[in-house]
């Protein structure tokens, strides 16, 4: 079940595939999944109507603000395992972080891809919806087997321990561990993760707008932000590691 090592390092291109596929569902089913919702709960409402627009912003307004938090709880769990580590292709298992959101579940990095991709969902079809979330759900959860594995043969009893006592995917209410003294640097964090939060405006503008090449525009430059922005980071961290 757990991820192979291409999957790992081509994680960032199979998250972009499912997305591509999810929108590409589009050509098989053509009911944007806010539109169903809105004819699900409203059968009788003329779909044209400014009521019918009205309901269906607050629908994607909804899923723009579940990427903004998804991007919020990505961001402080980047800020204590740092961005050239979130965004490199390799795997990292010579530490174990403890500290921030990494007191409450084990992968909040993971965690909030999911609600990430239900939000930005609102925009596929029926069919996208479902594919997206489903899918993304099923990656992820390879990903976390890969990763544990490989903290569990470099860490030992520390790690198992910390197993046993902080949830793998759904947060607990309370820190399960104690603070292991790490310190964020929300700068690099905001950085690395501004492709999320430029979705989450993606969704936002659409919710707004209702205009699709507006939001594919925003939608467009959240990839060439988190270019620059991931290469600016690892190079700022390659100079700082050399000096």
């Amino acid at each position: 079940m757990r991820a192979t090592k291409f999957e790992f390092e081509q994680r960032f291109w199979i998250f972009g595939a499912i997305f591509g596929i999810g929108f590409g569902l589009y050509n098989l089913d053509h009911t944007n999944f806010a539109i169903a919702v809105i004819h699900f709960f409203a059968p009788g409402l003329d779909l044209d109507s400014a009521r019918a627009n009205n309901l269906a912003r607050m629908i994607f307004g909804a899923g723009a603000l579940l990427v903004f938090a998804s991007a919020m709880f990505r961001t402080w769990a980047t800020a204590y395992l740092r961005t050239e580590i979130v965004h490199d292709m390799a795997q990292h298992s010579e530490e174990l972080v403890a500290d921030g959101p990494y007191r409450y579940v084990r992968n909040p990095l993971y965690l909030a891809t999911v609600p990430m991709a239900a939000g930005i969902g609102t925009m596929a079809s029926r069919a996208g919806f479902v594919f997206l979330v489903v899918a993304i759900w099923f990656f992820v959860y390879r990903l976390i087997f890969r990763e544990e594995d490989g903290l569990q043969q470099t860490q030992g009893e520390s790690y198992r321990a910390y197993l046993r006592a902080v949830p793998r995917f759904w947060p607990s209410l309370t820190p399960r561990v104690p603070a292991g003294g790490g310190q964020p640097r929300w700068g690099q964090a905001f950085a690395g993760e501004i492709m999320f939060w430029l979705m989450g405006l993606a969704v936002l503008s659409f919710a707004v707008t209702l205009n699709f090449k507006l939001m594919w525009i925003v939608y467009g430059a959240s990839f060439v932000a988190y270019f620059v922005a991931v290469y600016l980071v690892k190079k700022a961290a390659k100079k700082r590691g050399s000096a």
